[in-house]
Protein backbone atom coordinates (compact mmCIF):
# COMPACT_ATOMS: atom_id res chain seq x y z
CA UNK A 1 0.00 0.00 0.00
CA UNK A 2 2.57 2.55 1.03
CA UNK A 3 4.56 1.46 -2.59
CA UNK A 4 1.41 2.31 -4.18
CA UNK A 5 1.02 5.72 -2.93
CA UNK A 6 5.08 6.83 -2.96
CA UNK A 7 4.39 5.57 -6.94
CA UNK A 8 0.92 8.02 -7.09
CA UNK A 9 2.39 10.70 -5.39
CA UNK A 10 5.43 10.91 -7.65
CA UNK A 11 3.06 10.22 -11.20
CA UNK A 12 4.27 6.85 -12.04
CA UNK A 13 1.61 4.39 -12.32
CA UNK A 14 2.53 1.35 -14.32
CA UNK A 15 -1.42 1.19 -15.50
CA UNK A 16 -0.94 3.61 -18.07
CA UNK A 17 2.48 1.81 -19.46
CA UNK A 18 1.22 1.40 -22.91
CA UNK A 19 -0.08 5.01 -23.33
CA UNK A 20 3.16 6.17 -22.07
CA UNK A 21 5.38 4.13 -24.76
CA UNK A 22 3.14 5.43 -27.81
CA UNK A 23 3.11 8.91 -26.10
CA UNK A 24 6.97 8.59 -25.79
CA UNK A 25 7.65 7.63 -29.10
CA UNK A 26 5.30 10.02 -30.73
CA UNK A 27 6.85 12.82 -29.06
CA UNK A 28 10.34 11.51 -29.78
CA UNK A 29 9.31 11.72 -33.21
CA UNK A 30 8.06 15.62 -33.13
CA UNK A 31 11.26 16.16 -31.13
CA UNK A 32 14.04 15.37 -32.93
CA UNK A 33 14.10 17.65 -35.97
CA UNK A 34 13.09 20.68 -33.30
CA UNK A 35 16.12 19.87 -30.87
CA UNK A 36 18.25 20.17 -33.92
CA UNK A 37 17.16 23.27 -35.54
CA UNK A 38 16.94 24.60 -31.99
CA UNK A 39 20.27 23.34 -31.33
CA UNK A 40 21.57 25.50 -34.48
CA UNK A 41 19.28 28.35 -34.01
CA UNK A 42 21.17 29.31 -30.66
CA UNK A 43 24.80 28.06 -31.31
CA UNK A 44 25.08 28.58 -34.84
CA UNK A 45 26.41 26.10 -37.35
CA UNK A 46 27.58 22.99 -35.68
CA UNK A 47 25.06 23.61 -32.84
CA UNK A 48 22.80 21.21 -33.80
CA UNK A 49 23.83 18.14 -31.80
CA UNK A 50 23.50 20.22 -28.83
CA UNK A 51 20.07 20.52 -29.01
CA UNK A 52 19.36 17.10 -29.00
CA UNK A 53 21.69 16.84 -26.23
CA UNK A 54 19.63 19.00 -24.20
CA UNK A 55 16.34 16.82 -25.21
CA UNK A 56 17.79 13.82 -23.88
CA UNK A 57 19.03 14.65 -20.75
CA UNK A 58 16.18 17.40 -19.74
CA UNK A 59 13.09 15.42 -21.17
CA UNK A 60 14.52 12.35 -18.95
CA UNK A 61 15.64 13.97 -15.60
CA UNK A 62 12.30 16.64 -16.01
CA UNK A 63 9.90 13.60 -16.09
CA UNK A 64 11.56 12.05 -13.30
CA UNK A 65 11.76 14.67 -10.92
CA UNK A 66 9.17 17.05 -12.07
CA UNK A 67 5.75 17.92 -10.59
CA UNK A 68 4.09 17.50 -13.92
CA UNK A 69 3.20 14.07 -14.86
CA UNK A 70 2.80 13.98 -18.56
CA UNK A 71 4.84 16.82 -19.20
CA UNK A 72 7.87 16.35 -22.18
CA UNK A 73 10.88 19.02 -21.93
CA UNK A 74 13.52 19.73 -24.52
CA UNK A 75 14.96 22.92 -26.10
CA UNK A 76 12.11 25.56 -26.86
CA UNK A 77 12.29 28.69 -29.06
CA UNK A 78 12.07 30.75 -25.72
CA UNK A 79 15.16 28.90 -24.59
CA UNK A 80 17.01 29.30 -28.23
CA UNK A 81 16.39 32.73 -28.32
CA UNK A 82 17.88 33.20 -25.30
CA UNK A 83 20.86 31.05 -25.51
CA UNK A 84 21.37 33.15 -29.11
CA UNK A 85 21.11 35.88 -27.10
CA UNK A 86 23.65 34.84 -24.66
CA UNK A 87 25.74 33.93 -27.26
CA UNK A 88 25.46 37.40 -28.65
CA UNK A 89 26.18 38.98 -24.86
CA UNK A 90 29.73 36.79 -24.64
CA UNK A 91 30.48 38.22 -28.49
CA UNK A 92 30.32 41.50 -27.14
CA UNK A 93 33.05 41.16 -24.31
CA UNK A 94 35.42 39.98 -26.89
CA UNK A 95 34.50 35.68 -27.12
CA UNK A 96 34.49 34.49 -30.19
CA UNK A 97 31.42 32.99 -31.52
CA UNK A 98 32.62 29.69 -33.69
CA UNK A 99 32.11 26.90 -31.39
CA UNK A 100 34.72 25.60 -32.93
CA UNK A 101 37.21 28.30 -31.17
CA UNK A 102 36.69 26.18 -27.73
CA UNK A 103 35.76 29.41 -25.73
CA UNK A 104 32.21 30.06 -26.39
CA UNK A 105 30.69 26.45 -25.21
CA UNK A 106 32.04 26.35 -21.90
CA UNK A 107 30.96 29.83 -21.21
CA UNK A 108 27.45 28.97 -22.15
CA UNK A 109 27.16 25.75 -20.03
CA UNK A 110 28.18 27.68 -16.92
CA UNK A 111 25.06 29.73 -17.77
CA UNK A 112 22.78 26.52 -18.39
CA UNK A 113 24.37 25.00 -14.75
CA UNK A 114 23.68 28.41 -13.46
CA UNK A 115 20.67 28.55 -15.03
CA UNK A 116 19.53 25.59 -13.24
CA UNK A 117 20.43 26.11 -9.87
CA UNK A 118 18.62 29.18 -9.78
CA UNK A 119 15.30 27.24 -10.71
CA UNK A 120 16.22 24.63 -8.00
CA UNK A 121 16.54 27.48 -5.83
CA UNK A 122 12.98 29.27 -6.87
CA UNK A 123 11.39 25.81 -6.46
CA UNK A 124 12.83 25.70 -2.66
CA UNK A 125 11.91 29.00 -2.03
CA UNK A 126 8.35 27.80 -3.45
CA UNK A 127 8.10 30.88 -6.09
CA UNK A 128 6.21 28.31 -8.73
CA UNK A 129 2.45 29.55 -7.48
CA UNK A 130 3.85 32.87 -8.25
CA UNK A 131 5.43 32.96 -11.41
CA UNK A 132 1.64 31.30 -12.82
CA UNK A 133 -0.03 34.90 -11.67
CA UNK A 134 1.71 36.50 -14.98
CA UNK A 135 -1.06 38.16 -16.77
CA UNK A 136 -2.28 37.03 -19.76
CA UNK A 137 -1.38 40.64 -21.89
CA UNK A 138 2.20 40.06 -20.73
CA UNK A 139 2.46 36.38 -21.67
CA UNK A 140 0.67 37.00 -24.91
CA UNK A 141 3.02 39.83 -25.47
CA UNK A 142 6.35 37.76 -24.56
CA UNK A 143 5.08 34.79 -26.71
CA UNK A 144 4.36 36.58 -29.73
CA UNK A 145 7.77 38.56 -29.28
CA UNK A 146 9.37 35.08 -29.40
CA UNK A 147 7.57 33.98 -32.29
CA UNK A 148 8.56 37.07 -34.30
CA UNK A 149 12.35 36.78 -32.99
CA UNK A 150 12.18 33.04 -34.51
CA UNK A 151 10.66 34.26 -38.23
CA UNK A 152 13.40 36.78 -38.29
CA UNK A 153 16.50 35.31 -37.49
CA UNK A 154 15.63 32.90 -39.63
CA UNK A 155 14.97 34.42 -42.65
CA UNK A 156 18.69 34.55 -43.30
CA UNK A 157 19.47 30.80 -43.45
CA UNK A 158 15.79 30.27 -45.56
CA UNK A 159 17.91 32.31 -48.00
CA UNK A 160 21.35 30.55 -47.76
CA UNK A 161 22.82 33.88 -46.62
CA UNK A 162 24.92 33.39 -43.05
CA UNK A 163 23.40 36.11 -40.74
CA UNK A 164 24.40 36.38 -36.89
CA UNK A 165 23.29 38.16 -34.16
CA UNK A 166 19.92 39.71 -32.42
CA UNK A 167 17.15 40.78 -34.39
CA UNK A 168 18.32 43.99 -35.92
CA UNK A 169 22.40 43.01 -36.48
CA UNK A 170 20.42 39.56 -38.54
CA UNK A 171 18.17 41.41 -40.97
CA UNK A 172 20.68 44.32 -41.40
CA UNK A 173 22.94 41.30 -42.77
CA UNK A 174 20.44 40.07 -45.14
CA UNK A 175 19.61 43.56 -46.02
CA UNK A 176 23.44 44.25 -46.67
CA UNK A 177 24.77 40.95 -48.00
CA UNK A 178 21.28 39.79 -50.08
CA UNK A 179 23.01 37.03 -52.30
CA UNK A 180 20.02 34.59 -51.75
CA UNK A 181 21.51 31.14 -53.02
CA UNK A 182 18.70 29.61 -55.23
CA UNK A 183 19.75 25.82 -53.65
CA UNK A 184 18.74 27.26 -50.28
CA UNK A 185 15.82 28.76 -51.27
CA UNK A 186 14.48 26.19 -53.15
CA UNK A 187 15.08 23.94 -50.03
CA UNK A 188 13.54 26.66 -47.66
CA UNK A 189 10.94 26.67 -49.81
CA UNK A 190 9.72 23.12 -49.96
CA UNK A 191 10.26 22.95 -46.27
CA UNK A 192 7.43 25.71 -45.50
CA UNK A 193 5.61 24.03 -48.29
CA UNK A 194 5.36 20.49 -46.08
CA UNK A 195 5.60 21.75 -43.03
CA UNK A 196 2.35 24.11 -43.78
CA UNK A 197 0.86 22.54 -46.60
CA UNK A 198 0.71 18.68 -45.05
CA UNK A 199 -3.16 17.57 -44.46
CA UNK A 200 -4.00 16.84 -40.73
CA UNK A 201 -4.60 13.38 -41.04
CA UNK A 202 -1.51 12.65 -42.35
CA UNK A 203 0.47 14.95 -39.95
CA UNK A 204 -1.29 12.85 -37.34
CA UNK A 205 1.06 10.20 -39.07
CA UNK A 206 4.00 11.55 -39.24
CA UNK A 207 4.46 14.67 -37.95
CA UNK A 208 4.83 17.72 -40.64
CA UNK A 209 8.40 18.55 -39.11
CA UNK A 210 9.78 14.46 -39.79
CA UNK A 211 8.23 14.71 -42.97
CA UNK A 212 10.46 17.38 -44.31
CA UNK A 213 13.44 15.65 -42.58
CA UNK A 214 13.03 12.84 -44.18
CA UNK A 215 11.64 13.55 -47.45
CA UNK A 216 13.93 16.56 -48.22
CA UNK A 217 17.26 15.60 -46.60
CA UNK A 218 17.87 12.98 -49.16
CA UNK A 219 16.89 15.02 -52.26
CA UNK A 220 18.85 17.89 -51.38
CA UNK A 221 21.81 15.40 -51.21
CA UNK A 222 21.22 14.10 -54.87
CA UNK A 223 20.31 18.01 -56.43
CA UNK A 224 22.64 20.04 -54.11
CA UNK A 225 26.22 17.61 -52.94
CA UNK A 226 27.91 20.66 -52.51
CA UNK A 227 25.82 23.73 -52.91
CA UNK A 228 23.89 24.54 -49.19
CA UNK A 229 25.30 25.12 -45.75
CA UNK A 230 24.82 21.63 -43.92
CA UNK A 231 24.87 20.93 -40.00
CA UNK A 232 28.48 18.96 -40.36
CA UNK A 233 29.94 16.77 -38.34
CA UNK A 234 28.39 15.25 -35.03
CA UNK A 235 30.54 13.86 -32.37
CA UNK A 236 30.41 10.00 -32.03
CA UNK A 237 29.99 8.54 -29.05
CA UNK A 238 27.01 9.96 -27.67
CA UNK A 239 26.71 12.63 -24.91
CA UNK A 240 29.94 13.32 -23.16
CA UNK A 241 31.07 15.50 -20.02
CA UNK A 242 31.86 18.78 -20.78
CA UNK A 243 33.54 20.99 -18.16
CA UNK A 244 31.58 24.95 -17.89
CA UNK A 245 34.17 27.95 -17.66
CA UNK A 246 33.23 29.54 -14.31
CA UNK A 247 36.35 31.75 -14.36
CA UNK A 248 35.81 33.96 -17.23
CA UNK A 249 33.39 36.82 -17.67
CA UNK A 250 31.35 35.82 -14.46
CA UNK A 251 29.10 38.73 -14.58
CA UNK A 252 27.66 38.13 -18.08
CA UNK A 253 27.79 34.27 -17.74
CA UNK A 254 25.51 34.81 -13.98
CA UNK A 255 23.08 37.45 -15.78
CA UNK A 256 22.43 34.78 -18.55
CA UNK A 257 22.01 32.27 -15.63
CA UNK A 258 18.92 33.95 -14.43
CA UNK A 259 17.33 35.32 -17.30
CA UNK A 260 17.52 31.23 -18.52
CA UNK A 261 16.08 30.25 -15.24
CA UNK A 262 13.31 32.85 -14.98
CA UNK A 263 12.31 32.53 -19.08
CA UNK A 264 12.88 28.22 -18.47
CA UNK A 265 10.50 28.33 -15.41
CA UNK A 266 7.92 30.76 -16.89
CA UNK A 267 7.47 28.50 -20.11
CA UNK A 268 7.58 25.24 -18.19
CA UNK A 269 4.90 26.55 -15.86
CA UNK A 270 2.72 27.83 -18.37
CA UNK A 271 3.20 24.37 -20.02
CA UNK A 272 1.93 22.51 -17.28
CA UNK A 273 -1.05 24.52 -17.30
CA UNK A 274 -2.18 23.37 -20.94
CA UNK A 275 -1.05 19.83 -19.87
CA UNK A 276 -3.54 19.80 -16.67
CA UNK A 277 -6.29 21.28 -18.60
CA UNK A 278 -5.75 18.22 -21.05
CA UNK A 279 -5.11 15.59 -19.18
CA UNK A 280 -7.52 16.76 -16.33
CA UNK A 281 -4.70 16.68 -14.01
CA UNK A 282 -2.91 19.37 -11.19
CA UNK A 283 0.49 20.11 -11.21
CA UNK A 284 3.07 20.84 -8.34
CA UNK A 285 4.94 23.92 -9.64
CA UNK A 286 7.26 23.83 -6.70
CA UNK A 287 8.13 20.29 -7.52
CA UNK A 288 8.72 21.10 -11.29
CA UNK A 289 10.89 24.27 -10.89
CA UNK A 290 13.67 21.73 -8.89
CA UNK A 291 12.67 18.81 -11.64
CA UNK A 292 13.73 21.35 -14.56
CA UNK A 293 16.47 22.56 -12.09
CA UNK A 294 17.96 19.87 -11.99
CA UNK A 295 17.46 18.98 -15.30
CA UNK A 296 18.72 21.97 -16.67
CA UNK A 297 22.23 21.98 -14.73
CA UNK A 298 22.86 18.24 -15.25
CA UNK A 299 22.01 18.90 -19.48
CA UNK A 300 24.96 22.13 -18.82
CA UNK A 301 27.45 19.78 -17.97
CA UNK A 302 27.23 17.19 -20.92
CA UNK A 303 27.03 19.91 -22.90
CA UNK A 304 22.96 20.02 -24.01
CA UNK A 305 21.11 23.25 -24.46
CA UNK A 306 18.60 24.30 -21.84
CA UNK A 307 15.28 23.37 -21.78
CA UNK A 308 11.61 23.67 -20.71
CA UNK A 309 8.38 22.44 -20.60
CA UNK A 310 7.69 21.85 -24.58
CA UNK A 311 3.75 22.70 -25.12
CA UNK A 312 3.73 20.92 -28.91
CA UNK A 313 5.57 18.06 -27.58
CA UNK A 314 3.51 17.66 -24.29
CA UNK A 315 0.24 18.17 -26.20
CA UNK A 316 1.09 15.49 -28.73
CA UNK A 317 2.27 12.97 -25.70
CA UNK A 318 -1.09 13.40 -24.09
CA UNK A 319 -2.95 13.10 -27.07
CA UNK A 320 -0.84 9.66 -27.90
CA UNK A 321 -1.46 8.17 -24.51
CA UNK A 322 1.30 9.60 -22.62
CA UNK A 323 -0.26 9.79 -18.97
CA UNK A 324 3.00 9.97 -16.54
CA UNK A 325 6.89 10.69 -16.45
CA UNK A 326 7.42 7.09 -18.13
CA UNK A 327 6.17 9.27 -21.52
CA UNK A 328 8.34 11.63 -21.20
CA UNK A 329 11.66 9.44 -20.09
CA UNK A 330 10.41 6.98 -23.19
CA UNK A 331 11.00 10.34 -25.24
CA UNK A 332 14.48 10.81 -24.22
CA UNK A 333 15.38 7.21 -24.72
CA UNK A 334 14.05 6.88 -28.01
CA UNK A 335 16.62 10.23 -29.00
CA UNK A 336 19.39 8.67 -27.23
CA UNK A 337 19.16 5.00 -29.47
CA UNK A 338 18.96 7.86 -32.68
CA UNK A 339 21.53 9.72 -31.52
CA UNK A 340 23.92 6.42 -31.37
CA UNK A 341 22.63 5.39 -34.38
CA UNK A 342 21.93 8.07 -36.90
CA UNK A 343 24.24 10.54 -36.10
CA UNK A 344 25.99 10.24 -39.56
CA UNK A 345 22.47 10.38 -41.32
CA UNK A 346 22.04 13.50 -39.57
CA UNK A 347 25.13 15.36 -41.14
CA UNK A 348 23.85 15.98 -44.48
CA UNK A 349 20.59 17.93 -43.46
CA UNK A 350 20.76 21.61 -44.97
CA UNK A 351 20.28 24.34 -42.76
CA UNK A 352 17.92 26.00 -44.73
CA UNK A 353 15.20 22.92 -44.32
CA UNK A 354 15.77 23.55 -40.18
CA UNK A 355 15.21 27.21 -40.64
CA UNK A 356 12.08 26.56 -42.55
CA UNK A 357 10.95 23.99 -39.36
CA UNK A 358 12.06 27.32 -37.16
CA UNK A 359 9.44 29.50 -39.07
CA UNK A 360 6.49 27.06 -38.61
CA UNK A 361 7.30 27.00 -35.07
CA UNK A 362 7.92 30.71 -34.99
CA UNK A 363 4.32 31.29 -36.71
CA UNK A 364 2.36 28.68 -34.43
CA UNK A 365 4.19 30.71 -30.90
CA UNK A 366 2.24 33.62 -32.32
CA UNK A 367 -0.78 34.63 -30.71
CA UNK A 368 -2.83 35.27 -33.35
CA UNK A 369 -6.60 35.36 -31.84
CA UNK A 370 -5.04 38.09 -28.99
CA UNK A 371 -3.63 39.86 -31.42
CA UNK A 372 -6.42 40.74 -33.52
CA UNK A 373 -8.85 41.19 -31.10
CA UNK A 374 -6.87 43.27 -27.92
CA UNK A 375 -7.69 46.41 -29.12
CA UNK A 376 -11.43 45.48 -28.97
CA UNK A 377 -11.57 43.79 -25.72
CA UNK A 378 -8.96 46.84 -24.20
CA UNK A 379 -6.82 49.84 -25.43
CA UNK A 380 -4.43 49.20 -22.39
CA UNK A 381 -4.48 45.85 -21.94
CA UNK A 382 -3.53 45.71 -26.11
CA UNK A 383 -0.91 48.95 -25.24
CA UNK A 384 0.76 46.23 -22.50
CA UNK A 385 0.59 43.33 -25.11
CA UNK A 386 2.46 45.26 -27.83
CA UNK A 387 4.47 47.00 -25.34
CA UNK A 388 5.83 43.62 -24.06
CA UNK A 389 6.12 42.54 -27.98
CA UNK A 390 8.15 45.51 -28.98
CA UNK A 391 10.60 45.16 -26.07
CA UNK A 392 10.80 41.63 -26.47
CA UNK A 393 11.53 41.95 -30.06
CA UNK A 394 14.02 44.83 -29.73
CA UNK A 395 15.14 45.06 -25.67
CA UNK A 396 15.40 42.81 -23.52
CA UNK A 397 13.44 39.39 -22.86
CA UNK A 398 12.86 39.02 -18.55
CA UNK A 399 12.79 42.88 -18.98
CA UNK A 400 9.89 42.82 -21.28
CA UNK A 401 8.09 40.70 -18.74
CA UNK A 402 9.13 42.23 -15.23
CA UNK A 403 8.13 46.04 -16.79
CA UNK A 404 5.23 44.38 -18.70
CA UNK A 405 3.87 42.50 -15.31
CA UNK A 406 4.76 46.45 -13.33
CA UNK A 407 2.51 48.20 -15.32
CA UNK A 408 -0.01 45.63 -15.89
CA UNK A 409 -0.05 45.17 -11.94
CA UNK A 410 -0.70 49.16 -11.65
CA UNK A 411 -3.26 49.13 -14.05
CA UNK A 412 -5.26 46.42 -12.23
CA UNK A 413 -4.78 48.32 -8.78
CA UNK A 414 -6.14 51.55 -10.88
CA UNK A 415 -9.04 49.76 -11.94
CA UNK A 416 -9.84 47.48 -8.54
CA UNK A 417 -9.58 51.71 -7.01
CA UNK A 418 -11.62 53.09 -9.25
CA UNK A 419 -14.18 50.52 -8.93
CA UNK A 420 -14.12 50.69 -5.15
CA UNK A 421 -14.31 54.12 -5.19
CA UNK A 422 -17.11 54.42 -7.24
CA UNK A 423 -19.21 51.75 -5.31
CA UNK A 424 -18.53 52.46 -1.47
CA UNK A 425 -21.48 54.94 -1.07
CA UNK A 426 -23.55 51.80 -2.72
CA UNK A 427 -24.03 48.94 -0.64
CA UNK A 428 -25.88 45.20 -1.75
CA UNK A 429 -28.44 45.78 0.81
CA UNK A 430 -30.41 49.42 1.15
CA UNK A 431 -30.59 50.95 4.48
CA UNK A 432 -33.32 49.46 6.38
CA UNK A 433 -36.05 52.15 7.50
CA UNK A 434 -34.99 52.48 10.69
CA UNK A 435 -31.57 52.87 9.46
CA UNK A 436 -32.76 55.24 6.75
CA UNK A 437 -34.30 57.77 9.56
CA UNK A 438 -31.26 57.79 12.10
CA UNK A 439 -28.86 58.76 9.12
CA UNK A 440 -31.80 62.00 8.64
CA UNK A 441 -31.43 63.07 12.20
CA UNK A 442 -27.66 63.23 11.64
CA UNK A 443 -27.76 65.07 8.63
CA UNK A 444 -24.25 66.98 7.63
CA UNK A 445 -23.20 66.42 10.83
CA UNK A 446 -22.39 62.46 9.77
CA UNK A 447 -20.62 61.26 6.93
CA UNK A 448 -21.26 57.39 6.24
CA UNK A 449 -18.54 55.92 3.82
CA UNK A 450 -19.96 51.88 2.75
CA UNK A 451 -17.03 49.57 1.35
CA UNK A 452 -17.34 46.63 -0.38
CA UNK A 453 -14.39 44.00 -1.65
CA UNK A 454 -11.08 43.96 -0.35
CA UNK A 455 -9.88 47.31 0.16
CA UNK A 456 -7.07 47.98 -1.97
CA UNK A 457 -4.28 50.56 -0.97
CA UNK A 458 -5.49 52.99 -3.65
CA UNK A 459 -9.13 53.09 -2.65
CA UNK A 460 -7.62 53.83 1.02
CA UNK A 461 -6.00 56.76 -0.97
CA UNK A 462 -9.02 57.83 -2.67
CA UNK A 463 -11.45 57.55 0.63
CA UNK A 464 -8.49 59.84 2.22
CA UNK A 465 -8.65 62.40 -0.46
CA UNK A 466 -12.42 62.77 -0.63
CA UNK A 467 -12.35 63.01 3.01
CA UNK A 468 -10.68 66.20 3.04
CA UNK A 469 -12.66 67.76 0.39
CA UNK A 470 -15.77 67.25 3.33
CA UNK A 471 -15.20 70.05 6.39
CA UNK A 472 -18.54 70.49 7.97
CA UNK A 473 -19.22 66.62 9.26
CA UNK A 474 -17.97 65.86 13.01
CA UNK A 475 -18.66 62.02 13.07
CA UNK A 476 -17.16 59.54 10.06
CA UNK A 477 -18.52 56.42 9.97
CA UNK A 478 -16.70 53.86 8.15
CA UNK A 479 -19.10 50.85 6.93
CA UNK A 480 -16.50 47.94 6.40
CA UNK A 481 -19.28 45.01 6.34
CA UNK A 482 -18.50 43.67 2.78
CA UNK A 483 -14.62 44.11 3.25
CA UNK A 484 -13.68 40.55 3.46
CA UNK A 485 -9.94 41.52 3.75
CA UNK A 486 -7.74 44.37 4.42
CA UNK A 487 -4.60 45.07 3.72
CA UNK A 488 -1.79 46.35 6.23
CA UNK A 489 -1.33 49.63 4.03
CA UNK A 490 -5.08 50.13 3.34
CA UNK A 491 -5.03 49.46 7.50
CA UNK A 492 -2.88 52.41 7.83
CA UNK A 493 -4.68 54.26 5.68
CA UNK A 494 -7.61 53.72 8.30
CA UNK A 495 -5.09 54.64 11.19
CA UNK A 496 -4.30 57.84 9.56
CA UNK A 497 -8.09 58.95 8.91
CA UNK A 498 -8.84 58.85 12.89
CA UNK A 499 -5.76 60.58 13.72
CA UNK A 500 -6.70 62.77 11.36
CA UNK A 501 -10.23 63.07 12.64
CA UNK A 502 -9.41 63.49 16.06
CA UNK A 503 -7.07 66.34 15.40
CA UNK A 504 -9.77 67.98 13.68
CA UNK A 505 -11.99 67.08 17.00
CA UNK A 506 -13.79 64.80 14.91
CA UNK A 507 -14.89 61.13 15.75
CA UNK A 508 -14.94 58.02 13.78
CA UNK A 509 -16.98 54.87 14.23
CA UNK A 510 -15.95 51.48 12.25
CA UNK A 511 -18.71 49.02 11.57
CA UNK A 512 -18.86 45.53 10.62
CA UNK A 513 -15.90 44.65 11.29
CA UNK A 514 -15.31 41.01 11.74
CA UNK A 515 -12.96 37.81 11.38
CA UNK A 516 -9.35 38.79 10.36
CA UNK A 517 -10.41 42.37 9.46
CA UNK A 518 -11.43 43.25 13.13
CA UNK A 519 -8.60 41.74 14.21
CA UNK A 520 -6.27 43.49 12.19
CA UNK A 521 -8.16 46.84 13.12
CA UNK A 522 -7.35 45.93 16.89
CA UNK A 523 -3.94 45.54 16.50
CA UNK A 524 -3.56 48.86 14.91
CA UNK A 525 -5.31 50.14 18.10
CA UNK A 526 -8.13 51.68 15.72
CA UNK A 527 -11.14 52.50 18.56
CA UNK A 528 -14.83 52.51 18.46
CA UNK A 529 -14.95 49.30 16.35
CA UNK A 530 -18.89 48.94 16.09
CA UNK A 531 -20.31 45.24 15.08
CA UNK A 532 -23.50 46.58 13.04
CA UNK A 533 -23.98 49.63 10.64
CA UNK A 534 -27.48 50.10 12.80
CA UNK A 535 -25.74 50.00 16.08
CA UNK A 536 -23.01 52.67 14.89
CA UNK A 537 -25.94 54.76 13.67
CA UNK A 538 -27.55 55.11 17.28
CA UNK A 539 -24.09 55.37 18.94
CA UNK A 540 -23.40 58.34 16.27
CA UNK A 541 -27.33 60.13 16.86
CA UNK A 542 -26.47 59.76 20.97
CA UNK A 543 -22.94 61.58 20.46
CA UNK A 544 -24.06 64.35 18.15
CA UNK A 545 -27.61 64.97 20.73
CA UNK A 546 -25.25 64.94 23.53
Amino acid sequence: MNQRRHAVIHGFSWSHWRGDLSGGLTAAVVALPLALAFGNAALGPGGAIYGLYGAIVTGFLAALLGGTPAQVSGPTGPMSVTVAGVVGSLAAVGVSRELSSGELLPLVMAAVVIGGLFQILMGALRLGRYITLVPYSVVSGFMTGIGVIILCLQIGPLLGINSRGGVLQSLQMVLTEFSPQPAALLVGATTLLVVFGCPRRLSQVIPSPLMALVLITPLSLWLFPDQLPRIGSIPEGGLSFTLPNWQEHLPVVLRAGLVLALLGAIDSLLTSLVADNISHTRHRSDRELVGQGVANSVAGLFGGLPGAGATMRTVINIQSGGRTPLSGMTHSIVLLVLLLGAGPLAEGIPTALLAGILIKVGVDIIDWGFLRRAHRLSFKTALVMWGVLLMTVFWDLIGAVLVGMFVANLLTIESLTAHQLGTMNQHQEPLNAEEQTLLKRCGDDLMLFRLQGPLSFGAAKGISERMMLVRQYRILLLDITDVPHLGVTASLAIERMVQEAAQHDRQVLVAGAAGKVKRRLELFGIPALVDTRLEALRVAEQRLNS
